[in-house]
This record gives C-alpha cells, structure tokens and sequence, in this order.
C-alpha cells in the first residue's frame, strides 16, 4: 500500500527551527544535506521524515518557488513500489512535473494545486530504536498473548 513517509517544511532559519522541533516535540535529527539549491535537514517523529528545507539566497529554481514565497509546508511524499509506473499514472491525471527530468524524488503539482512528490520504498529511515527498549516491548507482548 502507498503512503504518506514524509512532509517538508520551508524555513527561514533552519538551526532555531531544528532546535524548536528537537526541543519542543522531541524529534531526533537523521541527517543534513546539500541538496541542489538548498540544505535539507531530516528529522523524524518515529514514523514521518519531516524535512526543513532552507533554499540558497537568490535561487529560481522551480521546485524552490512551488510552494510559494516565504516558509511554508512546501510538499509531502508518498512512497510507491514503481516510481516510474507512478511517474505515467500521474502524467495521466495531467499533472505538471516539477523536478527535472531523471531526478527522484519526482516532484509534481496534484489537481487541486498542492505539491507532492514519488519517493521509492524505503527512502526514508525511522529513528533506531534502543535495544532495551525493544527487548521490553517484545517481552511485553509475550506476557500479554499469555493471558
């Protein structure tokens, strides 16, 4: 089944953002990327990548002016097993192709004029979880299919 893995957010300042999600929400950093024009800095909740995007000063580029001006939620992800099969139905539907070509994730403009993007299964990793955390969760579950 195809589903939502990720949702990026645009950002003025991508430290005092980090630190607000970190701090406030417990999110864990996975990683931080230059990626095209922008630094792209994942975070995760456990199951949804949330991604801050800070475009570089003076960029034009398509995928930067998508979503609008200014911070903004500037897309989210559905995972798909067939990018390519995806790619074609969404074509079908009329949509505009955002990303360039060749480049996954795919980014496109659904009907209704939101941004989305095709990532492949498994792009996104969720936070590693601690050993003793997964052991009591395992021991837990045993107990409880006992009664």
């Amino acid at each position: 089944m195809n589903r939502i893995v990720h949702l990026a957010l645009k950002v003025e300042d991508l430290e005092r953002t980090t630190e607000f999600y970190q701090k406030v929400f417990g999110f864990k950093e996975m990683n931080t990327e230059k990626v095209r024009d922008h630094t792209s800095r994942h975070l995760s909740d456990g199951v949804i990548d949330v991604a801050l995007i800070r475009y570089d000063a003076g960029t034009e580029s398509a995928e930067s002016q998508a979503a609008g001006e200014g911070p903004c939620i500037h897309h989210f992800a559905v995972e798909v097993d067939n990018v390519d099969a995806a790619t074609k139905q969404i074509r079908s539907f009329g949509c505009e192709i955002i990303s360039d070509p060749g480049v996954i994730p795919v980014k496109f403009r659904a009907p209704g004029g939101t941004v989305c993007e095709l990532v492949p299964k498994g792009r996104y990793k969720k936070p590693a979880t601690k050993p003793a955390a997964q052991k009591a969760k395992k021991k837990a579950k045993k107990a409880k299919s006992r009664r």
